[in-house]
């Protein structure tokens, strides 16, 4: 069976990175953020719907991905083998992009949430510095951590697994690797 995986948190988290290490380790897949692309070609001044679009972006990313891994790796899900998938961001991170920034949320990215499946969460804390980058929005630990407390809250409230992932680099991937071997 494919695990999906999703690490969600506050921008400069380590989100991206940690999805990358935890791909090298178990030798498969990641699916990475559709806005980092979508702001790098259409500009950092992005509207309401534009945010429609990066989740229907990251959502097709992530299917892609999804039939790719299942693909390569028949013979061993076939034989009952289990394989992660780890994904950067998922419609949790879109609903509260939304809202934060605009008070509001598109009712697909709504509608998402409720259909969409997956087996596990890590949540990156705030505890690593805040690294400039021409896409962050959000340097004051005050609003990180707001930010970070939104999605506690939205993982506490929902039923999939999740585990905080917090330390320094090292910690992280051992604590992803952990929870990840947790359910595999």
């Amino acid at each position: 069976m494919l695990k999906k995986i999703v690490v969600i948190g506050p921008e400069s988290t380590g989100k991206s990175t940690l999805c990358e290490q935890l791909a090298q380790h178990y030798e498969t897949a990641w699916c990475p953020e559709f806005a980092r692309e979508y702001l790098l070609t259409n500009g950092t001044n992005y509207e309401f719907d534009d945010l429609l679009t990066i989740a229907k972006g990251q959502l097709a990313m992530e299917d892609e991905h999804t039939q790719q891994l299942e693909t390569n790796s028949l013979p061993m899900l076939e034989a009952g083998g289990h394989l992660p998938l780890f994904i950067d961001t998922d419609m949790y991170v879109m609903k509260v992009w939304c809202e934060f920034v605009f008070n509001k949320c598109h009712r697909f990215i709504l509608d998402e949430i409720l259909t969409r499946q997956y087996d596990l969460y890590l949540l990156c804390n705030t505890d690593l510095p805040w690294v400039k980058d021409e896409l962050r929005e959000y340097p004051d630990l005050h609003t990180r951590r707001k930010l970070y407390q939104i999605y506690k809250d939205i993982l506490i409230n929902q039923p999939v697994p999740w585990v905080d992932i917090s330390g320094t680099h090292e910690q992280r991937l051992s604590k992803a690797i952990a929870a990840t071997d947790n359910i595999l």
